[in-house]
C-alpha cells in the first residue's frame, strides 16, 4: 500500500524538501529531506508556457529564483536559467548560501528520474498541469508511489477514477464540515487521503474532526505546514497519520519518542 494512503501510518512528509533548511522544491532540497530518512516529499507542480510540467510553488518565479514574471509565461528554456537558490536565507537575508551554486528548476519528468521509489505528494497548482504530470507518471511507472492533490477540482476531477490516487479538494472538504459535527461520514469518499492545513485564511480548520470522521471510511489525514514540535506531537496523538513539513528533521525526531 502507498503509504500516503495509510490509515494506520504515522509518517513524515518532507514539504517542498526540506524548506526550513535548503531552497524549496530543489534537488539540493529533495536529497537533504531524503538523507533524513522522511517517509514522503512533497512539492508543486505548475507549467510552463511552452508546456513543460516544472516544480515549482507560486505562480511566479519572483520570490524563489532571480529572475521575475510569470512561469506560465516563460518557456522551460528560460526557466532553466534561472537560480532556484538566489533568494534563499536562512539569516534573514544577512547570507544567502545557495546562491549561484547551480540549483535549477527541475521538470517533473526530472524529479522522477531522480527519485525513483520514494512516495510522492503531489500539489497540482494549476488545472493544466493534470495531463502532463499524469503521461509522466505513466512514462516513469511511478502510479503505485503518488498522490495526486490540489485545492482545485478542476485539476483532481479527470484523475478520479484513474489508477491514480487523489487527495480532497476544498470542495471536499467543505462537504466534510457539517458533517463533521456530528461525526456521520458519507457512505463512501472519492479520494484516498484527507490533506488539510490546521488554518486557512485565519480560520481554524477542524482537522481533528475532520479526521475522525474520514478514518470510519478508511481514509487518512495528513496536516501542513507544521513547523513546531509540539503541535506535531499533539496531532500525531489525536490520530493524525501525516505531518507534512519544512523541518522534517525535528519531526522525525518527536516521532521517535511517540509510543
Amino acid at each position: 500500500m502507498n503509504v500516503l494512503s495509510n490509515p494506520a501510518a504515522r509518517i513524515v512528509v518532507g514539504h517542498r524538501g526540506a524548506a526550513a533548511r535548503f531552497p524549496e522544491n530543489t534537488a539540493a532540497s529533495f536529497d537533504h529531506a531524503l538523507s533524513l530518512g522522511v517517509d514522503a516529499i512533497e512539492f508543486d507542480l505548475r507549467v510552463s508556457s511552452d508546456g513543460a510540467v516544472v516544480v515549482i510553488h507560486d505562480p511566479t518565479v519572483d520570490r524563489t529564483t532571480n529572475g521575475t514574471g510569470a512561469v506560465a509565461d516563460m518557456t522551460l528554456d528560460d526557466l532553466r536559467h534561472l537560480d532556484a537558490g538566489a533568494r534563499f536565507t536562512p539569516d534573514g537575508g544577512k547570507t544567502f548560501p545557495w546562491r549561484g551554486k547551480g540549483l535549477r528548476i527541475l521538470t517533473f519528468d526530472e524529479l522522477l528520474e531522480r527519485y525513483q521509489s520514494i512516495p510522492l505528494l503531489i500539489e497540482l497548482k494549476v488545472p493544466a498541469a493534470t495531463e502532463g504530470a499524469r503521461q509522466a507518471i505513466e512514462r516513469h511507472n511511478a502510479a503505485g508511489r503518488v498522490l495526486m492533490d490540489s485545492a482545485l477540482i478542476e485539476a483532481l476531477g479527470p484523475l478520479r477514477g484513474s489508477p491514480l490516487l487523489t487527495g480532497a479538494c476544498f470542495d471536499d472538504v467543505l462537504g466534510l464540515l457539517p458533517r463533521s459535527f456530528v461525526g456521520l461520514a458519507p457512505a463512501a469518499l472519492p479520494y484516498s487521503a484527507l490533506c488539510i492545513p490546521r488554518w486557512y485564511r485565519r480560520m481554524p480548520i477542524p482537522v481533528r474532526r475532520l479526521a475522525r470522521l474520514v478514518r470510519q471510511r478508511g481514509v487518512p489525514t495528513h496536516v501542513w505546514t507544521v513547523n513546531d514540535p509540539g503541535v506535531a506531537r499533539a496531532l500525531w496523538m489525536a490520530g493524525i497519520n501525516g505531518i507534512i513539513t519544512d523541518d522534517p528533521e525535528t519531526m522525525l525526531d518527536v516521532r521517535r519518542t511517540i509510543v
